[in-house]
């Protein structure tokens, strides 16, 4: 174990029991109590503990949570922790997940910091570093997918504090890292099963190409139509958006493509992904004389404005506060247990139906 990582094991016991005796941190450790002795020195020339005989306390001026205090029923193993949270967006899809999880840690007598990455890898890399050298006890990292170089996937890994992944899943040869997700696979399948049931046999799937939601739903998507005795539409049965917004040339193409193919009967329904693109869905598909649900029915994939619309669009809708619980829940167990057996958390999404997509 590094020497960073032996004062962070330290200060976790301190703050769990308030006072530690340095033949039990080093008997724990497994390293040998001249070790622990020079940590605590380190620690208390950082103001972080204060040294007695034997071991070590926690400063007096250090406030512990009182019965006013959020989180001070709460198992006391989190109390005094410091988490960090870097996620791409604080706009669209995480506020949600950013309010369960600082209400999850106030809850645990646990302090959590929030940084935004803008999807920016290297600004996020350097937060997180930032995080970790300010002594935080365990990070929930949500990293920006995408990206070229090799390291740019893997460089989490060696932070040396306990991390969970959000709304991601690690590489799948390397360490074990723990994460918390949305079974986005699941979410298409209940989508296709949905418009099967109200009678669609001709349905696409439309997705904005490198986020890291598509492949989810693609696999997702194929599966259902497998499922319910269906294949892929062989025109505009699988509708990329690129990564422009709407009124670009690629947008605006693979969307007149799609709506040609509901006009010619090739496209009867479709999943699509994100809310904001099944919006300009809906409007585009009004202006081309089509209905929905009549001629095109709808589910809408994240359901973060799927029901704002002048018809309120059917959409799968991911459990973004469990999200959220979940993944301080597993960084806690970690901070406090770091031997115990990895978890990886899937979550369901649920479908909520309302106008688009008719009824069953």
């Amino acid at each position: 174990m590094h020497a960073e990582d032996r004062l962070r094991a330290i200060m976790r016991k301190v703050r769990r029991h308030g006072t530690v005796r340095v033949t039990d941190v080093a008997a724990s450790l497994r390293v040998s109590p001249v070790t622990v002795r020079k940590d605590v020195q380190t620690l208390a020339e950082r103001g972080l503990v204060v040294r007695v005989h034997g071991g070590a306390r926690l400063p007096e001026d250090w406030v512990p949570p009182t019965a006013d205090t959020p989180g001070a029923g709460a198992d006391p193993v989190s109390r005094g922790l410091t988490f960090g949270m870097i996620v791409p967006s604080a706009t669209y899809y995480y506020p949600e997940i950013i309010k369960a999880a600082r209400e999850a840690a106030a809850a645990r007598g646990a302090r959590l910091v929030l940084r935004i990455s803008e999807y920016d890898v290297e600004g996020e890399r350097a937060q997180a570093q930032s995080m970790v050298d300010a002594g935080v006890d365990g990070l929930l990292l949500a990293p920006t997918t995408g990206t070229s170089a090799p390291v740019d996937a893997v460089w989490y890994e060696n932070l040396g504090v306990p991390l969970v992944l959000v709304e991601r899943r690690p590489r799948p040869v390397g360490p074990a890292v723990e994460h918390v997700v949305t079974d986005h696979a699941h979410g298409a399948r209940l989508a296709v099963h949905h418009l099967a049931a109200c009678g669609r046999r001709r349905i696409a799937l439309v997705t904005r190409g490198g986020t890291p939601t598509a492949p989810y739903l693609a696999e997702g998507f194929r599966e259902g139509l497998a499922l319910a005795g269906l294949e892929v539409p062989e025109t505009a049965g699988l509708v990329d958006l690129g990564t422009d917004r709407p009124g670009s040339a690629e947008y605006d193409t693979a969307v007149d493509a799609l709506l040609t193919a509901v006009a010619a009967g090739h496209v009867d329904a479709a999943v699509v992904h994100p809310d904001g693109d099944a919006l300009v869905l809906l409007q585009r598909t009004s202006a081309r004389s089509l209905t929905v649900p009549g001629n095109l029915a709808i589910v809408s994939y994240d359901d973060e404005v799927a029901g704002l619309g002048d018809l309120p669009l059917s959409a799968v809708a991911p459990s973004k506060h469990e999200v959220g619980v979940s993944a301080v829940e597993l960084l806690a167990a970690r901070t406090v247990e770091p031997d115990r057996p990895r978890r990886q958390v899937s979550i369901l999404p649920e479908l909520r139906v309302r106008a688009s997509s008719g009824q069953v």
